[in-house]
């Protein structure tokens, strides 16, 4: 008899977090997330939208005939192409990327694509991970997007040594989107790693653009190469900002009232303090920036 009156007791108060868990998020916007932040300078960000279009170039399947070009165009000049990788000749290992010479601004672009949904190998690269499962330079990482991002190295650590020695005075720009920001961040930590691959490069030359970056190495290594990455974030961006790892995710989209089930519990009894306090926790990368379109209740 007992057990049985415990259990409207135990509804309600399984309700009342719920119910504060959904408010906390229903009300909660971009806005509130950078609002101490200072601003950005139009010189350290004038190379975003530049950068962003070359990844979407990266969709393309030619592009000399473009198929989705945005207005104004991708901004590339296709004889400056250097190379270009698709799943079959990454064998899934990788998404695909494409590696452009910008002389107009003196920069070796490597852009990577974002998630494909159809694609299991990319879901492969997100699930290979577990909380702690790999560390490097002191800090932890995820572990499938390092792999994906050795593999990148590996592939062109050739063609891209011969174009830093090439042309001295040109940057070396890793960039990805969504599962490719992921992979560029990473690609990013293991070149400075291991500048002697490339011509012992130097740190100043090297830089990263992680656009609706995925949370991929722990906070002291986000601070640490906050000098070289970059990661810009678009307005409520669902990928850099959730708390849940990204192999969680993906294996909950099967029973993901499941997933907003324990979430809901865990982010009600558990502190936020001690959640931070855990250094295997992963971050978005490096240095953030964030695009405020507009704020609660505000349409200007």
């Amino acid at each position: 008899m007992s057990i049985i009156c415990g259990l409207p007791l135990l509804e309600c108060v399984y309700c009342l977090a719920c119910a504060r868990w959904a408010w906390k998020r229903c009300l909660h916007t971009a806005g509130h997330d950078s609002e101490t932040w200072g601003l950005a300078t139009a010189e350290e960000f004038e190379p975003v939208p530049r950068i962003c279009r070359y990844m979407l170039a990266v969709y393309e399947d030619d592009l000399r005939h473009p198929l989705w070009e945005p207005p104004g165009g991708y901004g590339i000049n296709p004889d400056w192409l250097i190379r270009r990788r698709n799943y079959e000749d990454t064998y899934g290992r990788a998404p695909p990327y494409l590696l452009y010479l910008d002389h107009n601004h003196a920069d070796i672009v490597l852009a990577i694509r974002g998630l494909n949904l159809e694609k299991g190998s990319d879901y492969a690269v997100l699930l290979d991970n577990k909380l702690g499962k790999r560390k490097i330079d002191g800090g932890y990482v995820h572990n499938g997007l390092l792999k994906a991002a050795g593999w990148v190295l590996d592939a062109e650590c050739e063609v891209l040594k011969e174009l830093v020695e090439k042309y001295p005075d040109y940057t070396l720009t890793f960039a990805g989107h969504s599962l490719g920001s992921g992979v560029a961040a990473m690609l990013t930590l293991v070149v400075v790693l291991n500048r002697d691959r490339l011509g012992n490069i130097e740190r100043k030359r090297v830089r990263c653009y992680a656009v609706a970056p995925a949370r991929c190495m722990s906070l002291n290594l986000a601070v640490r190469y906050a000098d070289v990455i970059n990661s810009v974030v678009l307005q409520d961006d669902f990928l850099p900002r959730t708390a849940t790892p990204l192999e969680d995710i993906f294996k909950s989209l099967f029973c993901l009232p499941c997933l907003l089930c324990l979430r809901c519990m865990r982010d009600t009894c558990i502190p936020e303090e001690k959640m931070l306090k855990d250094p295997r926790r992963l971050y978005a990368p490096g240095r953030l920036y964030h695009i405020v379109e507009r704020k609660l209740c505000r349409y200007d």
